[in-house]
């Protein structure tokens, strides 16, 4: 702790990690675009005149792949706090673990010095005392190099004056009397510094713990909402900043594991998945259903020595091919979610959360199935007869860069719209919107989800309409009657409606649905 900086003064740095050209672009684009940046700099330079070099500095050791510091000597004498810092960072366990999430992304690195500002505002604090001497330290080392200049100038022109006073000898001990001053003052501001460290290091520690948590949980809120690491490195900054502000302003924020684990259930549920095969995959049997071989028989199709051999079973009806049961061919027109949001929907059940969450969380995880599948989805909320809104997701505005506008999914899932419930009137817009198109040639056999906590009479006259409209679309039906078990008996209202019914009552299990994401 007792080295001091040597190098002349115009020499010394003022930034404690090394960067490049590109790197420092990066800081400066990222500072200019980030508000809460400029805000805690202004904040912190009220007291601190090194807190811009020090968020710089904390920017660029979470955003670099491999960060370096300088050496302490060659290190301005009032950026050593820095440096400390900066190194007290870079040294604890918590700080790498918040690299991985950090490192070559200017949006979390940024907000991974955001996340560590009061731990910033505190080390600067504490290091006051070491901040000053050293300051001192800087302006006794310039005017000890001043004052050995002025002397030599003066020795050298004869200006002195003085008897004996422009000799070498005198001009020397004048020098090393500089020298000493700023010398003095260098150790002063080293022991100031040293008293500082364990303060430095304990709160780099917390610093960095509470950066990499509040990271971590922005990413899995994007993870939760479908999107991407990939989407957002490709996002502009502010718009990026403005979306993790309304995710973590939802209503539904609270459920956003929930809601994880409803599209992570979802995607392993499309991995069982065999394309073009009929049901429930449950093991392998013979016959010459080209569309159900299993991979290894479609490799001897790659072997001339092994296509005699495959023509002959194929004609045998000996190949090899998945087997499976008790399910329809998936759909390929329209999935439309109905979704009850009348009041009884915000009744929590075990582990708190209540029927709506999961409801939304099923009804995102049916969004990413029809997009998956290139699939049209709409979002029919529903309570009173009077009360309805629709969503609506055409296939063709999937794109890479914009997970199905996640504004719009925001305002779907975020929507609530009270009151009572009827059946007929969200399943009567279902049926018109796949008789207007959404159920063409192309995209035949649409998929309703109808997820409800209720239940509630249909007319005869209605029934027999729907019953007309399930013959001539070839839609099919699902019932998820959630916390309302009699909903799902037979013979109530909903099993007449439905043509796969089931009672969803513990509401911490996104499994109870699995086989849903099967056969839509």
């Amino acid at each position: 702790m007792g080295e001091t900086p040597n190098m002349p003064a115009g020499k010394w740095h003022t930034a404690a990690v090394v960067a490049d050209r590109f790197e420092r672009i990066a800081w400066r684009d990222t500072y200019e675009q980030s508000a809460g940046l400029r805000e805690l700099a202004e904040e912190l330079n009220a007291r601190h005149e090194c807190a811009t070099d020090l968020l710089a500095d904390a920017f660029l050791a979470a955003y670099k792949i491999r960060p370096r510091l300088r050496e302490r000597a060659e290190m301005d004498p009032a950026r050593l706090v820095n440096h400390q810092v900066v190194n007290s960072l870079l040294e604890s366990p918590e700080f790498a673990e918040l690299r991985r999430e950090t490192a070559g992304d200017p949006y979390a690195a940024a907000m991974a010095v955001l996340a560590q500002g009061a731990a910033l505002r505190r080390m600067l604090e504490g290091s006051r005392d070491a901040q000053d001497r050293a300051e001192r330290a800087k302006k006794a080392r310039r005017a000890a190099e001043g004052a050995a200049a002025a002397v030599g100038g003066a020795a050298g022109s004869g200006e002195d004056g003085g008897e004996g006073g422009g000799t070498p000898a005198a001009v020397q001990r004048a020098i090393e009397a500089a020298k000493a001053v700023g010398e003095q003052a260098d150790r002063a501001a080293a022991r100031a510094l040293a008293a500082a460290v364990p303060g430095i290091r304990a709160s780099a520690r917390t610093a960095a713990a509470e950066a990499a948590e509040a990271v971590r949980e922005e990413a899995a809120l994007m993870r939760a909402w479908g999107v991407a690491p990939g989407q957002l490195e490709r996002m502009p900054f502010d718009r990026r900043a403005r979306l993790a502000e309304r995710l973590r302003a939802s209503r539904l924020a609270q459920w956003a594991e929930l809601i994880g684990r409803f599209r992570q259930m979802a995607d392993a549920e499309r991995a069982r998945k065999v394309e073009n095969t009929t049901g429930e995959l449950i093991g392998v049997t013979l016959g010459d259903d080209l569309s159900r071989l299993i991979p290894s028989e479609l490799a001897s199709l790659g072997l001339p020595e092994l296509r005699a051999v495959f023509a002959a079973r194929y004609a045998a009806g000996e190949l090899m091919l998945y087997d499976s049961q008790g399910e329809q061919p998936t759909g390929r027109g329209a999935i439309i979610a109905c979704v009850d949001t009348s009041h009884s929907m915000y009744v929590a059940g075990p582990g708190g959360v209540s029927r709506e969450a999961w409801a939304k969380g099923c009804a995102l995880a049916l969004l990413d199935q029809a997009r998956h599948a290139r699939r049209d989805f709409v979002g029919i909320l529903f309570s009173a007869a009077d009360k309805i809104q629709v969503f609506r997701f055409p296939a063709g505005e999937f794109h890479a860069d914009e997970p199905a506008g996640i504004a719009r999914v925001l305002d779907f899932a975020e929507s609530f719209l009270g009151g009572g419930t009827s059946y007929q009137t969200p399943l009567s817009a279902a049926a018109e919107l796949l008789e207007e198109g959404l159920n063409d040639d192309t995209r035949s056999r649409g998929d309703i989800v109808m997820i409800t906590d209720d239940e509630c009479g249909v007319t005869e006259e209605w029934m027999r309409g729907w019953n007309d409209a399930k013959r001539r679309l070839g839609f099919r039906v699902f019932g998820l009657a959630v916390g309302a078990p009699r909903a799902a008996e037979a013979g109530s209202v909903l099993d007449a409606l439905c043509d796969n019914l089931r009672s969803i009552e513990d509401l911490t299990d996104v499994h109870a649905a699995a086989d849903l994401f099967r056969v839509i």
